[in-house]
C-alpha cells in the first residue's frame, strides 16, 4: 500500500527542516560562551566600582573580542611556519586594548586593581605560545602573579560592609575568569592554538575580517517540534532521532548482519534447481602493525637554542653531545632579567655565561649545568643522573622528582645556598673546604617523624650522621 504522499510534498515538507544558518565552529561556539559565563560578570564587577574602572572593563572586553578574532583565523587558517610573525598584523586590536589599559590614569585606590588586572593580561599570550609549558597551564600560572595584588585588595577592604563585597567580586570573578579559560584551552587548544590544515593561508587573511561574538542561540519554537510530529517526511525523521541514545545508539544497534546465504527472499531459494549460495566464512582480519613497545624511547625532537623576547627567556632544548660542538652548548646572557630553560637534554653540558635571574632543567639525562650567578633559583625537574655546577653565588636549588644529582658549589655559594627537595634520589653536594679539597656528603632522603605534644615532628634519619 503507498503512503499517500507524493515525492514533491514530501520534499516540501522536508526542505524546512533542513535549512538551517552557516554553522559556527564549535571551538568558536565554546570561546563564546567562556565570555558569556566570565567576561560579562567580571566587566559588571567592573561597572560596579565606579566609572573609571567601567571604562576599564570596557577595554578588557575589547582584548578578549581580539583573541576571538585570531580563534576564528585558526577554524578558517592554516598553521603558518612562524606563528608569532604571521598574527602580528592581527594582534595590533589586542595590543591597543592593552595600551589603553596600561596608560589608564584612575584613582590611586584602584592602584592594586590595575596591577592585578595587568598581571592577569599576561595569560593572552597563549596564542602566540607552543608548549612547554601547555597554553592551559601557562594561564594558569598567572593567577599567582594577578593574586598577589588582589589578595591585597581582599584584606584592604575586609570588613567594609558597604564598598567590601563590590571590591571581592572584582577579585573573584577575575579569577573565575582565568580559570574558566583555562579549561577552555585545555579542551580546545591543548597543544597551542589550533589550526585548520585544510584552510588557506594566513596571509591572505585581512586584518579585522572575523565576525562578532554570537550571541545565545535561541531554543527552537514548541511548534517546530509539534509540526516535525505530524506525520510528514520530518516527521519520520524526527522519530528516529529519538530513538537514540545519548552514545549514539539505537533499536538497531547491535543487530546481526544477515548473510547472502540467510536471505531466503533471493531467486536462489525460490528456485528449485538453483543453486543455494554456500556460507561465507567471516572475513580475515588484517594483521595489525607492529606496535613499539611500552617504555620504548621516543626520538628527541629538533635541536634549538634561542632567546625569546616575550617572557625574556632562553629556550635550549633537545641539545645532545652530536648537536653541538665539542658536546658544548654555550648560553651568553646579557640581562639579568633573563631566565634559561633547559628542556629534554641528553649527554651534553650547558654552560651558562653571565648573571642571570633563573635557570630551570626539565627532563633531562646525563647532563652538565655550569653558570656563573644566579639571583632567584635553579630548578631541577624530572631529571637522571644531571651535575649542576654554580661557579658563583646561587641562594636556591630546588630538586623535584629527580633521581641522581651532585650539585657542586663554588666558595661563594656555601654560606648562602639553600636546598629544596621532594620525591628525589640519590642527591649529593659537593664543595671546597678551607684547604682547597673537594668534599661530598649526601643530603638527606630519610626522615624519622614522631608524634610530639599533638604535632609532628621531623629528624634526619640517623644513616646520615
Amino acid at each position: 500500500a503507498k503512503l499517500g504522499i507524493s515525492p514533491g510534498a514530501a520534499l516540501s515538507a522536508v526542505a524546512p527542516a533542513i535549512v538551517e544558518d552557516e554553522e559556527i565552529h564549535p571551538r568558536l561556539v565554546a570561546y563564546d560562551e567562556h565570555i558569556q559565563r566570565t567576561l560579562v560578570p567580571f566587566t559588571e564587577s567592573c561597572t560596579a566600582l565606579g566609572s573609571e574602572m567601567e571604562s576599564v572593563g570596557a577595554n578588557i572586553g575589547e582584548v578578549w573580542d581580539a583573541v576571538r578574532g585570531i580563534v576564528e583565523l585558526g577554524t578558517k587558517c592554516k598553521k603558518p611556519a612562524d606563528v608569532p610573525t604571521g598574527l602580528q598584523p592581527h594582534l595590533k586590536p589586542c595590543q591597543d586594548a592593552m595600551a589603553k589599559i596600561r596608560s589608564a590614569r584612575i584613582d590611586r585606590k584602584f592602584d592594586w586593581h590595575l596591577k592585578a588586572i595587568m598581571e592577569m593580561l599576561a595569560c593572552v599570550s597563549w596564542v602566540v605560545m607552543s608548549p612547554p609549558p601547555s597554553p592551559a597551564n601557562f594561564v594558569k600560572d598567572t593567577i599567582g602573579a594577578s593574586d598577589f595584588w588582589a589578595n591585597k585588595v581582599r584584606k584592604e577592604y575586609k570588613g567594609n560592609d558597604k564598598e567590601g563585597p563590590a571590591h571581592v567580586k572584582f577579585c573573584d570573578t577575575m579569577k573565575a575568569m582565568v580559570l574558566d579559560l583555562s579549561a577552555y584551552l585545555k579542551e580546545y587548544h591543548l597543544s597551542g592554538l589550533a589550526w585548520n590544515p585544510h584552510g588557506k593561508d594566513l596571509s591572505d587573511a585581512k586584518v579585522g575580517e572575523a565576525s562578532k561574538p554570537a550571541a545565545a542561540a535561541p531554543k527552537a519554537a514548541p511548534t517546530t517540534a509539534a509540526a516535525a510530529s505530524a506525520g510528514s517526511g520530518a516527521g519520520i525523521f524526527t522519530e528516529l532521532k529519538k530513538k537514540q541514545t545519548g552514545d549514539g545508539s539505537s533499536a538497531a544497534t547491535g543487530l546481526k548482519k544477515v548473510s547472502r546465504d540467510q536471505q531466503t527472499w533471493r531467486k536462489e531459494f525460490k528456485n528449485p534447481g538453483g543453486d543455494v549460495p554456500k556460507p561465507t566464512s567471516a572475513p580475515v582480519a588484517a594483521p595489525k602493525p607492529a606496535v613499539a613497545k611500552f617504555g620504548a624511547k621516543k626520538p628527541l625532537g629538533p635541536p634549538k637554542c634561542e632567546y625569546q623576547d616575550r617572557g625574556c627567556k632562553w629556550n635550549v632544548e633537545n641539545q645532545t653531545k652530536d648537536t653541538c660542538e665539542g658536546g658544548v652548548c654555550k648560553v651568553e646572557v646579557t640581562d639579568v632579567k633573563q631566565q634559561v630553560y633547559i628542556y629534554k637534554c641528553e649527554n651534553v653540558t650547558i654552560q651558562i655565561i653571565g648573571k642571570c635571574k633563573s635557570v630551570i632543567l626539565d627532563s633531562c639525562t646525563k647532563c652538565g649545568v655550569v653558570f656563573d650567578n644566579v639571583i632567584s633559583a635553579c630548578e631541577v625537574v624530572n631529571c637522571k643522573r644531571v651535575q649542576v655546577q654554580a661557579t658563583g653565588a646561587c641562594p636556591s636549588f630546588s630538586i623535584d622528582k629527580t633521581d641522581g644529582i651532585v650539585v657542586h658549589l663554588s666558595n661563594e655559594a656555601i654560606s648562602e645556598s639553600s636546598f629544596v627537595t621532594s620525591k628525589s634520589s640519590e642527591m649529593n653536594v659537593s664543595w671546597p673546604d678551607d684547604a682547597g679539597e673537594i668534599k661530598e656528603a649526601p643530603i638527606p632522603e630519610q626522615f624519622m617523624h614522631k608524634m610530639v605534644n599533638g604535632s609532628v615532628t621531623s629528624q634526619v634519619s640517623d644513616l646520615y650522621h
